[in-house]
Protein backbone atom coordinates (compact mmCIF):
# COMPACT_ATOMS: atom_id res chain seq x y z
CA UNK A 1 0.00 0.00 0.00
CA UNK A 2 1.28 3.09 -0.90
CA UNK A 3 0.00 6.74 -0.59
CA UNK A 4 1.04 10.26 -1.48
CA UNK A 5 2.51 12.58 1.10
CA UNK A 6 3.56 16.03 -0.04
CA UNK A 7 4.77 17.50 3.04
CA UNK A 8 8.63 17.40 2.18
CA UNK A 9 11.10 19.91 1.62
CA UNK A 10 11.84 17.46 -1.43
CA UNK A 11 8.82 17.78 -3.50
CA UNK A 12 6.40 14.54 -2.99
CA UNK A 13 7.34 11.39 -1.71
CA UNK A 14 4.98 8.09 -1.19
CA UNK A 15 4.37 6.44 2.20
CA UNK A 16 4.64 2.62 1.96
CA UNK A 17 3.79 0.47 5.27
CA UNK A 18 5.72 -2.93 5.12
CA UNK A 19 4.82 -5.91 7.34
CA UNK A 20 7.88 -7.26 9.54
CA UNK A 21 8.47 -10.61 10.97
CA UNK A 22 8.96 -9.16 14.80
CA UNK A 23 13.09 -10.32 14.90
CA UNK A 24 13.77 -8.23 11.39
CA UNK A 25 12.41 -5.53 12.98
CA UNK A 26 14.25 -5.96 16.50
CA UNK A 27 17.24 -6.44 14.37
CA UNK A 28 16.02 -3.39 12.23
CA UNK A 29 15.41 -1.03 15.25
CA UNK A 30 18.66 -2.30 16.60
CA UNK A 31 20.98 -1.25 13.59
CA UNK A 32 19.21 1.99 13.25
CA UNK A 33 19.93 2.82 16.38
CA UNK A 34 23.48 1.33 16.76
CA UNK A 35 24.08 4.00 13.82
CA UNK A 36 22.49 6.80 15.10
CA UNK A 37 19.80 6.55 12.28
CA UNK A 38 15.90 6.01 11.61
CA UNK A 39 14.54 2.57 10.93
CA UNK A 40 13.09 4.71 7.57
CA UNK A 41 16.45 5.80 6.86
CA UNK A 42 17.71 2.28 7.25
CA UNK A 43 15.09 1.14 4.57
CA UNK A 44 15.76 3.81 2.32
CA UNK A 45 19.23 2.88 2.18
CA UNK A 46 18.47 -0.32 1.71
CA UNK A 47 15.78 -0.15 -0.67
CA UNK A 48 18.39 2.26 -2.71
CA UNK A 49 21.19 -0.20 -2.95
CA UNK A 50 18.97 -2.82 -4.07
CA UNK A 51 17.85 -0.67 -7.07
CA UNK A 52 20.95 -0.25 -8.11
CA UNK A 53 22.56 -3.33 -7.87
CA UNK A 54 19.50 -4.19 -9.67
CA UNK A 55 20.05 -2.12 -12.13
CA UNK A 56 23.11 -3.89 -13.48
CA UNK A 57 21.04 -7.20 -13.99
CA UNK A 58 20.89 -8.03 -17.91
CA UNK A 59 17.96 -10.00 -17.71
CA UNK A 60 16.05 -7.00 -15.85
CA UNK A 61 17.10 -4.73 -18.91
CA UNK A 62 15.74 -7.16 -21.60
CA UNK A 63 12.69 -7.84 -19.81
CA UNK A 64 12.63 -3.91 -19.94
CA UNK A 65 12.94 -4.14 -23.47
CA UNK A 66 10.10 -6.34 -23.83
CA UNK A 67 7.75 -4.31 -21.97
CA UNK A 68 8.97 -1.22 -24.15
CA UNK A 69 7.97 -3.35 -27.15
CA UNK A 70 4.34 -4.07 -25.91
CA UNK A 71 4.04 -0.84 -24.86
CA UNK A 72 4.81 0.39 -28.52
CA UNK A 73 2.63 -2.49 -30.11
CA UNK A 74 -0.01 -1.72 -27.87
CA UNK A 75 -0.05 2.45 -29.16
CA UNK A 76 -0.05 1.36 -32.22
CA UNK A 77 -2.92 -0.66 -32.08
CA UNK A 78 -4.79 2.20 -29.81
CA UNK A 79 -4.10 4.78 -32.72
CA UNK A 80 -5.25 1.94 -34.86
CA UNK A 81 -8.62 1.69 -33.18
CA UNK A 82 -9.03 5.75 -33.12
CA UNK A 83 -8.20 6.46 -36.77
CA UNK A 84 -11.01 3.39 -37.12
CA UNK A 85 -13.54 4.90 -35.14
CA UNK A 86 -12.97 8.20 -36.33
CA UNK A 87 -12.23 7.78 -39.87
CA UNK A 88 -8.58 9.38 -39.50
CA UNK A 89 -5.52 8.18 -40.75
CA UNK A 90 -2.90 7.48 -37.80
CA UNK A 91 -0.50 10.55 -37.21
CA UNK A 92 2.55 8.39 -36.88
CA UNK A 93 3.56 4.52 -37.93
CA UNK A 94 6.75 3.11 -36.41
CA UNK A 95 9.26 2.51 -39.63
CA UNK A 96 8.62 -1.07 -38.44
CA UNK A 97 6.94 -3.60 -36.59
CA UNK A 98 7.83 -4.70 -33.68
CA UNK A 99 9.16 -8.55 -33.41
CA UNK A 100 6.38 -10.75 -31.28
CA UNK A 101 7.84 -11.30 -27.40
CA UNK A 102 6.91 -14.50 -25.47
CA UNK A 103 6.27 -13.63 -21.89
CA UNK A 104 6.17 -15.72 -18.94
CA UNK A 105 3.05 -16.55 -18.13
CA UNK A 106 1.00 -16.32 -15.06
CA UNK A 107 1.25 -13.28 -13.54
CA UNK A 108 2.75 -11.74 -9.97
CA UNK A 109 5.31 -13.89 -7.71
CA UNK A 110 3.58 -15.02 -4.90
CA UNK A 111 4.46 -13.42 -1.83
CA UNK A 112 5.10 -9.88 -2.38
CA UNK A 113 3.03 -7.21 -1.07
CA UNK A 114 2.04 -4.12 -3.40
Amino acid sequence: MSNPDNGTAKGSVKTLAIRLEPELHAQLSLIAQLRDSTITDEIRQAIEAHIVSVKSAPELAARADGVLEDIEREAVARRAAIATLFGETPASEPATSPTPISRPRGGRKAGGDA
